[in-house]
């Protein structure tokens, strides 16, 4: 879909390896996984925990021109979910090429209703999706 994926850990790329070999969820991954030892990464998008030397779990969805699209951050120990996840991303390429649209949040490929924001809409989302 035209996307670059990379995940970014505090783990050393040899716990990242470790994690691709061992953990069957991770079989399949073809794209990099970094590291950020230090935490650089994670203070600047403000998900490091200085209390714990740990970075809660981010997933920054960032379009080509450096704009961040959505941010969502969890804490250590909450999975993120790969199918919301690629929810918001088509949503992100629709709404590049339909700027006046909004995607409600049941809204999952295109041809699903989208919502025109307006002052008429407030307080009457719930009818506009019927």
């Amino acid at each position: 879909m035209g996307a670059e994926v990379i995940t970014v850990s505090a783990d050393t790329k040899f716990v990242h390896l470790a994690w691709q070999r061992e953990e069957k969820e991770l079989a399949d991954v073809k794209f990099p996984m970094g590291s950020d030892k230090g935490g650089n990464l994670a203070r600047m998008f403000g998900v490091y925990d200085e209390a714990t030397n740990l970075a809660l779990r981010g997933v920054f969805i960032i379009s080509p021109e450096g704009k961040l699209l959505n941010a969502e951050v969890n804490y250590y120990n909450l999975g993120r979910n790969i199918d919301e996840l690629m929810r918001k991303f088509k949503a992100n390429l629709y709404l590049q090429k339909h700027e006046a649209q909004a995607c409600p949040s049941k809204w999952k490929e295109e041809g699903d209703k989208t919502l025109t924001p307006s002052a008429k809409m407030v307080g009457r989302v719930h009818q506009a999706l019927e």
